[in-house]
């Protein structure tokens, strides 16, 4: 393959050309030379994308070339050196470019997804990318959780096409939200550390950025079939126009259910996505997106002590007193199923419908799992829409915005009150049977029943950008972010187990009520978040590399009311708090120097200042507010090198970074903090933690047939320092509290430290690809609370679980050539094997457990633990027309 990239006739020298197999993911790069020109030779016959790129000028791409037998196959290229582009996505959602770009970052595309991830959430696909892990922790769908450089989810900024989705409250992420994404994705993007995202939010250990470009689909429709485990069935229909004309259409819709792994994991999930795109003309574009995913998922939330799972895996680790396994006897399989401490055998004459006010099970319903009674179950819809519009104004002038919705409901089960416990495997569980049975013979109501915590959430926003390209390669841009969320919080009765009512007396309104389905009780409050951001930033870009600076701030205020509470200065009113305006900054920058056009070297470093989350101003639980909120701060610092070889094949990556965590706060709460018997929230300020480490990545494929992939990170995240806070705990007296914490040198827990990936690929015949991936992982310290560190003679690490290696297979085959008439479709067969040795491992892991520990040292006695799930296998067909 060849051609030629020229600008208004004129030779682009240098321009970047990429060539993609449509088939495998495998990729071919090439320079022009100084008459435009570039050659990708030795590719087999098969369908081939090919993009081209040059820093300022717009981006080609080429869909669909077909490589034919002993032909050479020519795509010419006419960049425009207007810096419009309105590829709309690529520029609103702020994605890192290579030799221009200085962050660390690693591309999923369409094909890697389609190969790998194997409709598990869509986290577990990037455990191969350095400093990133993901778990699916007690094997509930959508239940996973992601890890970067050692930051959980609340530091990592995750985004659907630019647009965050970190809850406002907390910054965490619910992947159960977002099922149908890994159908819809073109593409993911992962930014490690502070990154080139140009939002006013911060994003500690990187962002994650989804990207689903209607644009990029090719038209036809596809039909997918997915078989798996624990009987698995997933349905996928996706219709795409492709570009015709001025519009593109992507639809997706699929249909999900599995009995999941562990005792009562089950799922029962919906997922859609709609996208268009519409140039309007050739300055204007206007894109709608709408994705959501109904459903409903039973959890498996508790971590066991390791002999309640398995007694053998338990004796094996190092330090696990053979002793405590007489106090932690082993939970047997249930039915070919892992045991659950959420779920409990019930008398099948047990007939109630249970109750839910919101979500994909609204009003009175049945969910009896064949003689099982499901403890904890996750019910939720939360669907996003964004209306974006790209305008070009013309020297150079672009404005990008879009305004977004997401909102919706939902919940999560639990017992509330006094239940009958089986304490058989140390880990209570519900006794359903005796606890109806005590509930039916109360004359006073249930003791203990089954309720909802409800979660009803709206969100608005809208992102507006506004760039300047220069002729001399400079680019100037300045945003606003604007955002509004208001969440209801309450519970209400879901199944009263036997008995006639419930006494709630909660509500300081109405007094004691004998409560029913659907009624709200326990607690019932609304919150608010308002977030208004902005950001300057200022970019200069050429051949040689680029260099760019940014400055964000932010301003966001909180506010409360509860409405089973009344106001202590009026009592005939709801109790109302607010925090007032809270403000934070970032300021960032960095450089790119390509020392060839194979070798590239970067540095970034940056400041974040950070506000709390609604719970470290207002303790929602207690209804009281912090009056002296304190932000928390970040300094980073991150350098690079890159090589991309021009005709061998080989891509290299390294990067070292260093970020200190500094003034991490804990908020005690205090009674009588002001001498008038009001109640409050104090810090308790000081702690540090260093998080710095080096990463590598590297690809090899020396032809057509083989390809090597590899990737590790070496990290060393610890507190470096003790704390002592004070507070007087009542006014009127002379008293001061005083709390040490001893952390000095204690590694931070919740993820590896050390880790390797391995990939080796083999492309036996066109349409054709297998791929062995090894993932190894080390230097696990087990969670903890780091405030729970007072006694000083505790300095002992906590527990260290043992490092695992987990292998994982796919395969997939387009066997289009080998059916007897295609009619311009394509079938393809795919399957994959996660766990393929069935390894027995610890993923997740709690030191000195408060509910499972045995002597309370830091051993593994005392550690809760999720191991990792067993061999599990999904397979499938896919036919497009």
């Amino acid at each position: 393959m060849g051609g030629q990239v020229t600008s208004g006739g004129a030779a682009l020298s240098g321009a970047q050309v990429v060539v993609t197999e449509a088939s495998s993911g495998a990729q071919f790069g090439s320079l022009a030379d100084a008459q435009g020109r570039y050659t990708v030779p030795n590719l087999r016959p098969g369908r081939y994308t090919v993009q081209t790129q040059m820093i300022g000028y717009t981006s080609r791409t080429e869909a669909d070339v077909l490589v034919s037998a002993g032909q050479t196959s020519t795509v010419d290229f006419e960049l425009s050196s207007e810096a419009v582009s309105i590829a709309g996505l690529e520029v609103f959602a702020s994605r890192a470019t290579e030799r221009k770009t200085p962050v660390a970052f690693t591309d999923v595309d369409k094909v890697q997804l389609q190969n790998q991830l194997g409709s598990r959430d869509l986290p577990l696909v990037l455990n191969t990318t350095p400093s990133v892990y993901s778990t699916q922790q007690g094997g509930g769908a959508g239940d996973a959780r992601i890890n970067v450089r050692g930051f959980s989810q609340r530091n990592t900024a995750v985004m659907i096409n630019g647009v965050p989705v970190n809850d406002m409250e907390n910054g965490w992420v619910y992947w159960s939200n977002w099922d149908g994404l890994g159908d819809a994705a073109t593409s993911i993007q992962v930014q490690r550390g502070l990154s080139a995202v140009n939002l006013a939010t911060p994003s500690i250990g990187g962002t994650m950025n989804v990207i689903t470009d209607p644009t990029a689909q090719r038209p036809g429709i596809q039909a997918k079939q997915e078989f798996g485990s624990d009987a698995f069935l997933k349905t996928t229909l996706t219709g795409s126009t492709g570009e015709v004309g001025r519009l593109a259409v992507t639809g997706v819709l699929s249909r999900k259910t599995g009995d999941g792994r562990y005792l009562g994991t089950y799922t029962d999930a919906w997922s859609y996505y709609l996208a268009s795109s519409f140039q309007a003309n050739a300055r204007n574009r206007i894109e709608f997106y709408v994705v959501g995913a109904p459903q409903t998922h039973g959890q498996n939330l508790y971590k066991l002590n390791a002999g309640t799972i398995d007694q053998e895996f338990a004796r094996d680790l190092e330090g696990y007193d053979p002793a405590a396994l007489e106090d932690f006897p082993q939970a047997p399989e249930i039915d070919g199923q892992l045991w659950s401490p959420n779920i409990g055998p019930v008398s099948r004459s047990y007939a109630e419908e249970q109750y839910a006010s919101v979500g994909p099970e609204t009003g009175r319903f049945q969910r009896q799992l064949d003689g099982y009674l499901q403890e904890r179950e996750n019910y939720f819809h939360k669907p996003q829409a964004n209306l974006n519009w790209y305008s070009y104004f013309g020297s150079g002038l672009t404005l990008s915005t879009v305004g977004y919705y997401s909102g919706g409901d939902g919940g999560g089960s639990g017992t509330l009150g006094s239940l009958v416990w089986d304490y058989s495997y140390t880990q209570r569980f519900p006794d359903w049977d005796p606890t109806i049975e005590r509930n039916a013979l109360n004359d006073t109501g249930s003791r203990g029943i089954l309720r909802s915590s409800v979660n009803s959430q709206d969100t608005w926003g809208v992102i507006s950008k506004l760039r300047k390209d220069f002729a001399n390669g400079l680019s100037t841009e300045v945003g606003v972010d604007w955002r509004t969320a208001t969440i209801d919080h309450y519970r209400d009765v879901r199944d009263l187990l036997g008995g006639a009512y419930w006494l709630d007396s909660d509500d300081e309104f109405s007094g004691d009520r004998q409560t029913t389905y659907g009624d709200r009780i326990d607690y019932n409050d609304r919150n608010n978040v308002d977030w208004i951001g902005g950001h300057f930033q200022a970019e200069k870009s050429s051949r040689q590399g680029s260099v760019f600076a940014m400055v964000g701030l932010s301003q966001i205020s909180y506010s409360y009311e509860n409405f089973f509470v009344r106001d202590p200065n009026n009592t005939s009113e709801t109790l109302k708090l607010e925090s007032g305006d809270l403000s934070g900054y970032q300021i960032k920058g960095g450089a790119v120097y390509n020392l060839t056009d194979e070798w590239s070297t970067y540095t970034n470093l940056g400041y974040v200042s950070k506000v709390p989350i609604f719970d470290g101003v207002i303790d929602d639980g207690a209804g009281v507010i912090n009056p002296d909120p304190t932000n928390e701060t970040f300094i980073s610092f991150e350098g690079g090198v890159t090589f991309r070889s021009l005709e061998s094949g080989i891509s290299f990556d390294l990067n070292a970074y260093h970020t200190n965590w500094k003034d991490r706060t804990r908020n005690q709460f205090v009674r009588n903090i002001d001498g008038q018997n009001n109640d409050g929230l104090v810090n308790l300020l000081g702690l540090d933690a260093r998080h710095m480490g080096v990463e590598a990545s590297a690809a090899f494929q020396p032809n057509s047939l083989f390809r090597f992939d590899a990737a590790a990170s070496l990290g060393n995240w610890e507190y470096t320092n003790d704390v002592e806070g004070t507070y007087r705990p009542d006014e009127g007296s002379g008293e001061v509290e005083t709390f040490n914490f001893y952390l000095e040198g204690l590694k931070v827990g919740d993820a590896p430290q050390t880790q390797f990936a391995l990939a080796a690929s083999v492309y036996p015949a066109a349409g054709a690809s297998l791929q062995l991936v090894s993932k190894l992982f080390g230097n696990h310290y087990a969670e903890y609370d780091p405030f729970s560190r007072t006694d000083e003679t505790d300095t002992a690490q906590s527990w260290q679980a043992p490092g695992y290696s987990v292998f994982d297979l796919h395969a997939s085959y387009n066997i289009t050539n080998l059916l007897p008439s295609s009619r311009g479709g394509d079938v393809r067969l795919f399957a994959n094997v996660f766990n393929l040795l069935d390894q027995k491992y610890v993923q997740d892991a709690v030191d000195n457990s408060a509910f499972n520990s045995y002597d309370d040292d830091h051993d593994a006695d005392d550690a809760e633990i999720f191991l990792g799930l067993p061999r599990s296998f999904n397979f499938g067909v896919s036919v497009r027309f």
